[in-house]
């Protein structure tokens, strides 16, 4: 089988998938197109096994710059894995889907993460990192309404940004280095702090992270799944090749990982209520880049690959809902287990990952990153996670699971959602318990080798503890009515900056002018009104000027100004 793979030795896997999502996109027959999103993944599976051992290949030399299309090594290939993995699995849940837009985006989408995870130097992976915008815009477009184009021109906006703050950094790196060579860049250079802006914006860093819960709630059931997957987990990606053991990673991590809270509690749409957990979850990401060594990438690594996966179990569930009831209102849904109990029971089973729970997959990676953070001395750090694993994930992922299938029966009675889409679900699910269990399989391909065991009892008996922790912290908020609010609200978080406090000053900042200019122009009526009265009283005919003078006077005048020319002319030199 190697000798019949042998001609796509060293050809990038991205490739195949992006071919795949041409095709899915002219093709006007849903079969096809069906067909190559489960050949897509498949092929380009095929070509790294036929790639086989880690190394360099692809490598176009264009004189002064040499590009490395397809590196493969420890740390690249987590993250490529795990994209081609639910490349797969979202083909297989988008099966019952007719949108050609939205099937080749995803395939395109896929690949061009795959493509910039192989990136061996910084053109290709700004090539491949613009194309993951292009790519992915159409999964929000496809929707067709107000909203959802609104929301895809900021995602568009905010992602070509990322890819113009990539290249010119990545520029400035070349000519201060003379190399394009995508590895650790740090922050001792204003190039790699504009490198580490770009894939800040893709990360979700604070303040530049509301084009994620502003555009995931507006993507279709399906573009929602994929966007989850790869966009923001490719920057996790970037940031640990390239700023791994950055310290200031950690304080922004943190951040990340604490602030969501209120918003998630607060929100009435489930998608954005899990778009928050999501940035709660590349916090925890983001810290462990920062704490950096061995163990601090493989935490890194490890959630970003499990994180993909329940993640998208988790969006392919409410995918499911807002096919069969048309809303993830939290206001307008509840007792669903009745009509869909086995989409209820992946949600118990993503939710259970996403939590951290012994036996699920989030567990033995989450575990890693507090382990990190603790041997690192950063015990600040592991308080602070600790509480925010308890509090944002718990409570934002409680929340989705018992308000969509088990709160206040609302009698709303729909057909299981379809089989194909139950597929995809018991695929990540699987995934989900496998990983969990198995945790060998996990840890087998971490970038670093390791001897760890997450199922100590002190951290199975404090993980357990966490878990009653916020179940009862969920249960006294229901007891108190703290939520969920009634109705829809415009939840404007960072944008509260430009939309309120920023409208705000610009409105003072005018009204300051106006009453400034206001000001200079009754001064400058008023001189200008004392100056034509002085010089109407010189110049009009009752002015001065033309009074009659006493003869005898003027000629006093004339004389001693006569006088003077004399006296100036008899003085001067010759």
């Amino acid at each position: 089988m190697t000798d019949a793979l042998s001609f796509l030795n060293g050809v990038s896997p991205a490739w195949f998938l992006i071919l795949a999502g041409l095709l899915a996109w002219a093709s006007p027959r849903s079969e096809l197109r069906k067909a190559l999103m489960l050949l897509g993944p498949i092929g380009a599976l095929c070509a790294w096994f036929a790639t086989g051992e880690t190394g360099v290949y692809g490598v176009i030399d264009l004189g002064p710059v040499v590009l490395e299309t397809f590196r493969l090594d420890n740390l690249s290939r987590v993250w490529a894995l795990v994209f081609i993995l639910i490349g797969f699995i979202n083909g297989v849940y988008a099966l019952h889907d007719r949108n050609r837009m939205t099937d080749g985006a995803a395939l395109i989408y896929a690949g061009s993460a795959v493509g910039a995870v192989f990136a061996g130097d910084l053109l290709t992976l700004f090539f491949f990192w613009e194309l993951t915008a292009l790519a992915s815009a159409p999964l929000i477009f496809a929707v067709g309404t107000p909203e959802a184009q609104r929301a895809g021109l900021r995602y568009l906006a905010i992602q070509v940004l990322s890819g113009v703050a990539l290249l010119g950094g990545a520029t400035i790196w070349a000519s201060q280095t003379g190399s394009w060579a995508f590895d650790a860049l740090g922050t001792d250079s204003w190039a790699g702090i504009i490198m580490l802006l770009a894939f800040g914006l893709k990360a979700g860093f604070p303040l530049l992270h509301m084009w994620l819960p502003d555009a995931y709630p507006k993507a279709t059931g399906v573009g929602s799944v994929v966007l989850s997957a790869f966009t923001t987990k490719l920057a996790i990606y970037a940031l640990a090749r390239g700023f791994a053991g950055e310290e200031v990673l950690i304080t922004i991590g943190l951040v990340m990982a604490v602030f969501p809270i209120v918003f998630a509690m607060t929100s009435n749409d489930l998608r954005q209520t899990l778009a928050y957990a999501l940035i709660n979850q590349l916090g925890f990401m983001v810290v462990a880049v920062g704490v950096g060594g061995d163990l601090g990438l493989n935490g890194a690594a490890a959630n970003a690959f499990v994180g993909v996966i329940y993640m998208a179990l988790m969006f392919m569930v409410l995918g499911a809902v807002l096919l069969r009831t048309g809303t993830l209102r939290v206001s307008e849904l509840g007792g669903l287990y009745k009509s869909m109990p086995v989409t209820a029971l992946f949600a118990i089973i993503g939710a259970l990952s996403v939590v951290g729970a012994p036996l699920f997959s989030g567990f033995v990676a989450k575990t890693l990153i507090l382990s990190a953070t603790h041997y690192a001395h950063h015990d600040w750090a592991y308080t602070i996670l600790v509480y925010a694993s308890a509090g944002v994930m718990e409570l934002s992922v409680l929340k989705v699971v018992y308000f969509t299938f088990f709160g206040t029966d609302r009698g709303i009675r729909v057909k299981e959602a379809p089989q194909t889409m139950h597929l995809g679900m018991a695929l990540a699910a699987f995934l989900c318990v496998f990983l969990g269990v198995n945790y060998q399989a996990l840890y087998g391909i971490l970038p670093f080798d390791m001897d760890y065991s997450p199922y100590k009892l002190s951290s199975v008996f404090g993980q357990v503890q966490l878990l009653l922790g916020g179940l009862l912290v969920f249960a006294l908020a229901l007891y108190f009515k703290l939520f969920p609010l009634k109705g829809d609200r415009t939840i404007l978080d960072a944008d509260w900056l430009y939309r309120r406090f920023g409208d705000a000053c610009a409105r003072w900042g005018a009204a300051m002018g106006q009453l400034l200019f206001d000001a200079i122009g009754k001064g400058l009526s008023a001189a200008i009104t004392r100056i034509r009265g002085r010089l109407f009283n010189l110049f009009s005919p009752a002015g001065a000027l033309s009074k009659e003078f006493p003869s005898g006077l003027m000629a006093l005048w004339t004389a001693i100004m006569l006088a003077g020319v004399v006296l100036v002319a008899y003085f001067s030199p010759s």
